[in-house]
């Protein structure tokens, strides 16, 4: 067997992924891209580990290592994306920067007060007075 036939079926594999990273707005879709990616990763690496005829097999010992890190990033990432769709209603990547920025993160050097936190000590004034 030719080298020639998996290699450009795991660089059209990973140039697929990468435009599911690029282009695709729902994380899920994005974590998709990303187990493309590294299956084109491990069909190279076993490949190669035939293609040198390895005594070893680390070509495919080290398909095993990215598959387990593979299936731990799976967990993990859909744990958060299910997080995020359960506070935000939606899972669109573009929308996540909102989570790290508050409504008055726009000027970090000004005080800034709502009108919630003002309410109680204007109440209780009055109520004293």
């Amino acid at each position: 067997m030719h080298l020639a036939y998996p290699a450009v079926l795991s660089v059209l594999l990973f140039c697929i992924g990468v435009y599911g990273v690029l282009a695709r707005r729902n994380a899920i879709l994005v974590l998709m891209s990303v187990e493309l990616m590294l299956n084109a990763v491990n069909l190279n690496l076993v490949a190669f580990d035939v293609w040198l005829r390895d005594a070893l097999h680390s070509g495919q010992a080290l398909t095993l290592f990215t598959i387990a890190i593979a299936a731990a990033e799976i967990g993990i990432g859909l744990a958060i994306v299910l997080m995020v769709y359960r506070n935000r209603g939606t899972s669109d990547v573009d929308r996540l920067r909102d989570t790290a920025e508050g409504p008055g993160d726009d000027d970090p050097g000004a005080l800034t007060t709502t009108p919630d936190s003002a309410a109680p000590a204007t109440q209780k004034a009055e109520a004293t007075a």
